[in-house]
C-alpha cells in the first residue's frame, strides 16, 4: 500500500501547447505497473479549455465544480456541470474546459495503452470556442 499525503505531489501550472488559458493541474494517481491508470484533478479558469486530444482507452470526466463544456468533433460542445460524468470512447477526438465566464473543476481519469495515454491534437481556435461558449454563458 501506498498513502500520497496532501500536498506531496506539487499543483503544476497545464503547458500552454495543449492548454489554452490558465488551467492548474493536480495529480491524484500514475498507478505502477502492472495498472495502466492515471487520474488528475484539473481546474480551469474561466475561458481555459484543453486543445483537441484523443485517448486510446478512452476518458472519464468526473465534474466537481463549476460549469464546462466538453466537444466532440463535428459536434455541438455539451454543457456539464458539478456531478456530472462524461465517458469519451477510445479515439473520439474531444476537448473539454469552463465556459466564458465560470471556472470548472474535474477529475480526469484514462489508462495508457502501450504507455501512451494521450494524443494531443491542434488547439480549439478562439473563434470556435467564443461562438460555442456564448450558448453556455450567464
Amino acid at each position: 500500500m501506498n498513502i500520497v499525503k496532501l500536498g506531496t505531489n506539487p499543483t503544476k501550472k497545464a503547458s500552454l501547447d495543449w492548454f489554452t488559458g490558465n488551467v492548474w493541474q493536480d495529480p491524484i494517481i500514475v498507478a505502477p505497473e502492472p495498472a495502466q491508470v492515471r487520474a488528475m484533478n484539473v481546474t480551469f479558469e474561466p475561458g481555459a479549455r484543453t486543445a483537441w486530444h484523443t485517448h486510446p482507452l478512452g476518458q472519464t470526466l468526473h465534474v466537481l465544480s463549476g460549469v464546462g463544456l466538453v466537444g466532440l468533433r463535428n459536434e455541438e460542445p455539451q454543457f456539464i456541470q458539478a456531478g456530472d460524468t462524461v465517458w469519451i470512447p477510445p479515439n473520439e477526438e474531444h476537448w473539454h474546459g469552463a465556459t466564458a465566464n465560470n471556472a470548472m473543476k474535474h477529475i480526469a481519469i484514462q489508462e495508457a495503452l502501450d504507455e501512451k495515454h494521450i494524443r494531443w491534437l491542434e488547439h480549439v481556435s478562439d473563434q470556435d470556442y467564443n461562438t460555442l461558449s456564448e450558448l453556455y454563458s450567464d
